[in-house]
């Protein structure tokens, strides 16, 4: 039943794009600045089918119809009400469902939102929206049909991967894929302004909202996948440059370098090449990561399956778009002379933009050598956190110091720098530095430039502040984010100078001392929830230092459906740190492998992204000035 129903309702959409197509084709043709009422009609049929088909699956899930293959393979009945519901894009399937869903509610709000816009802006938009459209639907009906339907329909279903049964997970993909499918719009629509030579600040402010709100959920979207792999995972770090994470962070590096040069277009109504090339970048760069993550070439926790027919589908379209767009910029471009003085705001934003390039450059070469190589070669090669930390980190300095600086330089020339408010503010985050030098008594050249760098953008920010108060800085979101970033790489630099991690092997009754720290294993005790069962162990580790004693309760759980076994993490969470601890059994043995850590100021890393995440959401929300 509700096989036949999503099934009819996604034919329904697929139908209802092609005649938004067709009538915005003949709309175009019409004279006048109206679009006409049959085509707002089309959009709002195909949103509200397109909602009501996801509601449907995620209906199939809640009452367990296994006749639904989706619901088969990802769901079970002993499964929490909770991961019924997020089971639902917690699969391939559902989640290039969800992908759709949002494509068409973009669309249909682009369409109602921008009344003022010129007519034909409005509908090239809305009918190279809906070719994207028309490719996913085309992609989901043959390829990946969550509606695909088993008879007789089995009596029990096989169960969600066990370490996608968490909140944070629940919530991350929706989140990001709104950040990832959202950029579809200001692609459709920079492909529109080429065509119809609609550019300039008037291009600037038809997109602006739409760059800021996706940035900010793929923002928070990222920091919730984060989150959930340093409790879940056991590896105890908050990112770990696997491909997967790293398919979600080049878009989110060229969105971040979009939404700096969209305010340099609107205010100075130049860049807008420049602009363009961006929002067809952000676009397939995340249909790029949708191919790496579902062709199966990458191996991670976090890839969907390994089908190659998905695969070389999502790559035909990816080519067919990317080709598409170069002919578009290079049909419809026109030359511009665009000269900038290089004492200017301008200058310093564009630097940064190029920052934030070379970070995608050296991330994207990362993830697709280790593919080149196995297939050229039959080698294996895997890309990781040392190489990352090699080339990426020193760049971090001079994105801090632009950071630092180019918010308070002038509009096309500035003529003068406050070098005494600069100099003060360098020598009072070198002092912090030296404060924090003599409590950790830990030294590294290149940290501590970090460090101070951090703090010279954070105080430079608080002084912007303070202006705020005085009602002469009107941007509290740059404000926000700026601040956000600042305290993220210092939490970032002292997380990783002053982290104390501990390997041993302990069995029950038995305590060992290491360092300031003396840990005790308790005891073990079995626990029986619904759908595992939990083997969970007591630790109580004192600090020596602090003559303070916390007790930490590790566990491992063993599912049934599907058969899994997980070691989840025991952490306690303090303002200062962090005390994590994991457990796993050694094979025939009565000794357990214990995994220790004391990371400084965690806590502090989650609040800093989410400042960050933040101040996109408070631009969105302000009120034109």
């Amino acid at each position: 039943m509700l096989s036949n129903i999503g099934n009819t309702l996604l034919v329904s959409v697929l139908f209802l794009s092609v005649m938004a197509i067709y009538f915005s084709l003949n709309n175009l043709k019409e004279n006048g600045n109206t679009i006409s009422k049959r085509i707002y009609n089309l959009s709002l049929f195909q949103s509200t089918f397109s909602i009501l088909a996801f509601f449907s699956l995620i209906t199939a899930f809640i009452i367990s119809d296994f006749s639904v293959s989706n619901v088969f393979e990802n769901s079970h009945t002993d499964k929490p009400l909770f991961y019924k519901i997020t089971g639902t894009w917690g699969n391939h399937e559902g989640s290039l469902l969800l992908w759709i869903n949002i494509l068409i509610l973009f669309s249909f709000l682009f369409l109602t939102q921008n009344e003022k816009r010129p007519k034909n802006f409005r509908l090239l938009t809305l009918i190279i929206q809906n070719i994207l459209i028309i490719g996913f639907l085309i992609f989901l009906l043959l390829n990946s049909n969550p509606f695909s339907s088993i008879y007789p329909a089995p009596r029990e279903g096989l169960g969600l991967n066990p370490i996608l049964q968490d909140p944070a997970l629940a919530i991350h993909p929706p989140l990001l894929y709104i950040g990832f499918v959202g950029s579809s719009i200001y692609f459709s629509a920079a492909m529109s302004s080429l065509i119809c030579n609609y550019k300039g600040n008037l291009f600037a402010e038809a997109v602006k909202k739409w760059i800021f709100i996706s940035w900010s959920f793929q923002t928070a979207g990222i920091i919730l996948g984060s989150i959930w792999a340093y409790y879940e995972l056991g590896w105890g770090g908050f990112w770990f440059w696997d491909p997967v994470e790293n398919a979600s962070l080049m878009p989110w590096f060229v969105m971040t370098a979009l939404i700096h040069s969209v305010v340099i277009l609107e205010k100075r109504n130049t860049g807008y090449q420049w602009v363009i090339i961006l929002c067809l970048l952000a676009f397939t760069l995340s249909v790029t990561g949708t191919f790496l993550v579902r062709s199966g070439i990458l191996n991670s926790v976090h890839t969907f399956a390994n089908d190659p027919s998905r695969g070389l589908y999502i790559l035909i379209f990816l080519s067919l778009m990317i080709f598409s767009a170069i002919i578009v910029f290079f049909k419809y471009r026109k030359n511009e002379k665009e000269i900038f003085n290089i004492n200017s705001k301008e200058t310093y934003i564009f630097l940064n933009n190029w920052l934030m390039i070379f970070f995608l450059v050296t991330i994207l070469i990362g993830t697709v050598y280790p593919i080149f190589t196995e297939v050229i070669s039959n080698t294996k090669i895997s890309v990781g956190p040392p190489f990352y930390n090699i080339v990426l980190v020193p760049f971090v300095i001079p994105i801090l110091i632009l950071m630092s600086i180019g918010p308070n330089v002038k509009w096309i020339k500035n003529n003068s720098y406050n070098l005494k408010s600069i100099l003060v503010l360098f020598i009072a985050a070198c002092l912090i530095n030296l404060f924090i030098y003599s409590v950790f008594e830990n030294y590294n050249i290149l940290s501590n430039i970090i460090i101070i760098s951090s703090l010279f953008l954070a105080l430079n920010t608080l002084v912007d502040l303070k202006n705020l108060f005085k009602k002469k800085e009107k941007r509290i979101s740059r404000i926000v984010s700026h601040l956000g970033f600042a305290m993220l790489i210092f939490f970032i630099a002292i997380n990783h100078n002053y982290s104390n991690e501990y390997d041993l092997n302990l069995r029950v009754g038995e305590e060992k001392e290491f360092k300031n720290y003396k840990i005790k294993f308790d005891s073990l005790r079995k626990v029986e929830k619904k759908n595992y069962d939990a083997i969970v162990g007591s630790f109580y580790i004192y600090n020596v230092k602090k003559s303070s004693t916390e007790n930490l309760n590790p566990e491992i759980r063993i599912y049934s459906n599907p058969e899994t076994l997980t070691y989840e993490a025991s952490i306690k969470t303090k303002l200062t740190h962090d005390t994590y601890i994991t457990m796993s059994n050694i094979s025939r043995s009565e000794y357990y492998n214990i995994k220790f850590q004391h990371k400084p100021f965690m806590v502090w890393i989650w609040i800093s992204a989410f400042m960050i995440s933040a101040g996109g959401f408070v631009n969105f929300t302000r009120k034109k000035s």
